[in-house]
């Protein structure tokens, strides 16, 4: 039997998700994360599921790992010592930006902190125009000087980017080969190899920004990569940020490419639930120990943005612009809020209750996990309501400290409105819950989507304890909980597959631009994009390579991207790919101009190498079927008695009437009375309205 092992390392949690290959038979494993040392709770949850399931390491044909590497070296300000190569006159690119603010009226709003200090930021003499065409050559003289004040600095990466290298890259080029030559030991980013794409800034911020993490991921990825090797594995994959695995070689030469690998990697899984229920419109919802995540799934097609930015406050407000690093790498839209298990509710100094964006973490976690903790958390509020297990979770693995998690909410939160704690519990779920449907409006309502035509997929941890409330806010009329919702992400990075995005900015209009032209730069991108298919040893039967362009009208600024048919690139493919831009300007914006000239802005290609479809099933095991009581808080009752299921137990075709608690090894469903549960024959729980 051949099985498929995914990672995926939370907040609070790390999970690991192993699937059969032919029968779809679900294994999880779930361990504590381990903050000093990451790798560490990773290894421990490969071997924990192992073992657990009587899996030999010989029948692992894939192993995928999400990792928060690069995204908390960026929050946490710990990536490398890194410098930047600007054309003379340009090194404070990085800091001026686009001159935008966040928040208009805020008048002493602080800028996103630097990545690359000031006196690391070197010039060049050397200008290349915006025809491509060469106006000051490239002063070779100073390469010396610039060599030995990077090694003065001790600097561990550099990163180079000149003015419209995407249209020439000669003199950057010579500059890279120089430092590599002179500097062995030292990583050089070269934007032309990065993003050879038009937009000075975001060019240069993702180039920046690869450098500063590239070494952190480096050793992460070598540390963890070795462990798994000692243990027999296969090589390690990476998930990439916009829904595809690759190998290490090229996260490495894109570090920027694993920015949010785990919550992408909850949405691949949740495309694939849609196509196995049937279920093409759906809105993902992620709630983990940390943050929870929404995106939306139209038509079984995943939304992907190249407007993204990471660091700062666009990680809690996904909907602020200027507030992070600008990446322009393709990523999967989501709106993200700092809501999980872990987050710590808290009275401001005005008296209001807030929750966030703080959290427990791993270490020390909510109180009621017994590791010192002692501020008020989510998951502590659902133990006092009784919505998660007083005693233990995780089938008995870890153990609850109720009266702990009471005394936490008493201190921080019931004393200061004079509340019992069950009562300041109910208003910290109000306010979270609050908070979420925030995220899910941005994905839905705020992208024109109608949530009573979607339906509700939850998963993470937390996710089906808050789903339904979450669904009656939106009035969305259906919730799936997908088999494993614990280590659902986990399952994405088994079932997406290997993934790699190009771009280059060819500018030009599509009325009069040479179709060899544009039929070369496609032809330069397929040829790497086969180069590394062939290097990750993809079958020839399951490879394919997407060509996309990003089009607009003369004078816009901002453009749509359409999809590029196969086959040679010809005067009448050019004239149907800007009538298909026609046609997709006037269904996003409700007009289309077609005596406006088109202009071609970017070409983009996706080499994937497709892995054999899976099927998620939840098989059940009858005879662990057990039904317990407890006292719940719901919001309509109060505390009543209710029943609790064991989800294994659950047979298909089984319906439980709400108010019912479903309990499983790594998640628990909450349904409220007035809502039912159906058991299909996929295992998946299908929640509705009575």
């Amino acid at each position: 039997m051949a099985w498929r092992v995914g990672i995926d390392i939370g907040g609070t949690f790390t999970d690991v998700a192993m699937v059969e290959e032919q029968s779809g038979r679900i294994g999880i494993a779930k361990v504590l994360t381990t903050p000093r040392d990451f790798g560490q709770g990773v290894i421990n949850g490969i071997t924990q599921g192992l073992e657990r399931y009587g899996i030999a390491a010989a029948d692992v044909s894939l192993l995928s790992h999400a990792t928060t590497v690069v995204t908390n070296a960026l929050l946490e300000k710990k990536g490398a010592r890194a410098g930047f190569i600007a054309t003379r006159g340009f090194r404070d690119i990085l800091e001026l930006r686009r001159s935008s603010r966040p928040d208009l009226y805020d008048l002493f709003q602080d800028g996103p902190a630097i990545l690359i200090p000031r006196r690391h930021r070197y010039e060049i003499t050397e200008r290349i125009d915006a025809q491509g065409e060469v106006v000051t050559p490239l002063a070779d003289d100073e390469l010396p000087a610039l060599i030995e004040l990077i090694r003065a600095e001790k600097l561990e990466t550099i990163a180079v980017s000149l003015m419209f290298s995407f249209l020439n890259d000669a003199h950057e080029r010579r500059i890279g080969a120089a430092l590599r030559a002179a500097l062995p030991g030292v990583g050089v980013f070269l934007s032309c190899e990065v993003l050879p794409e038009i937009r000075e800034f975001e060019r240069a911020s993702t180039t920046g920004v690869c450098a500063y993490v590239g070494p952190l991921l480096a050793s992460y990825l070598e540390r963890l990569s070795q462990a798994t090797q000692a243990l027999g594995l296969p090589s390690l994959m990476v998930m990439g940020s916009s829904g595809g695995v690759f190998d290490i070689a090229e996260g490495l030469r894109m570090p920027a490419m694993a920015v949010e690998s785990g919550p992408a990697a909850g949405v691949i899984a949740a495309q694939l639930a849609g196509r196995q229920l049937g279920r093409p419109d759906l809105i993902s919802f992620d709630m983990g120990g940390t943050t929870a995540k929404a995106s939306v799934i139209v038509n079984g097609e995943v939304s992907v943005t190249a407007e993204y930015e990471v660091g700062g406050a666009a990680n809690t407000k996904r909907w602020m612009h200027g507030t992070g690093h600008p990446i322009r790498v393709p990523v999967i839209d989501l709106a993200e809020v700092s809501a999980g298990g872990g987050s710590i509710a808290w009275v401001d100094p005005g008296g209001s209750l807030k929750v966030g964006p703080h959290s427990a973490g791993a270490d020390p976690g909510p109180a009621a996990y017994g590791g010192g903790g002692t501020f008020p958390t989510v998951t502590d509020a659902n133990v006092v309501l009784g919505l998660l297990d007083r005693d233990a979770l995780l089938d008995g693995a870890l153990k609850i400290d109720s009266p702990a998690a009471e005394r936490a909410i008493t201190d921080h939160v019931a004393n200061r409105y004079n509340l019992t704690a069950a009562e300041a519990a109910s208003r910290i779920i109000e306010v979270v819950n609050s908070n979420m449907a925030q995220a899910l409006r941005i994905v839905s309502v705020e992208r024109g989507h109608d949530p009573r035509e979607f339906s509700l997929i939850a998963f993470g941890g937390a996710g089906p304890v808050h789903a339904v409330a979450l669904a009656e806010e939106l009035a969305i009329p259906e919730v799936i909980i997908p088999p494993a919702p614990g280590a659902f992400s986990a399952l994405g990075l088994v079932a997406t597959d290997l993934k790699r995005d190009y771009s280059r900015t060819l500018y030009a209009d599509l009325g009069t631009v040479e179709a060899s032209r544009v039929g070369d730069a496609i032809a330069a991108m397929e040829t790497a994009g086969a180069a590394m298919l062939e290097a990750a040893r993809v079958p020839a039967e399951r490879r394919a390579l997407l060509r996309q362009a990003d089009v607009r009208y003369r004078r816009q600024a901002y453009e749509l991207t359409i999809p590029v048919a196969d086959g040679p690139i010809t005067r009448e493919s050019l004239e149907a790919l800007a009538e298909q831009f026609h046609i997709k300007h006037a269904q996003t914006y409700g007009h289309a101009n077609r005596n406006e000239p088109v202009q071609l802005v970017n070409l983009r290609l996706t080499a994937l190498g497709r892995l054999p479809d899976l099927k998620l099933t939840q098989h059940a095991d009858p005879g662990s079927a057990r039904l317990r009581q407890r006292s719940v808080w719901f919001p309509t009752t109060g505390f009543v008695d209710t029943p609790v299921h064991w989800r294994n137990g659950l047979t298909p075709g089984t319906n439980i009437l709400g108010p019912a608690i479903i309990e499983a090894l790594d998640s628990t469903t909450v349904l409220p009375p007035g809502w039912q549960a159906l058991v299909d024959d996929l295992g998946y729980l299908r929640l509705t309205r009575v």
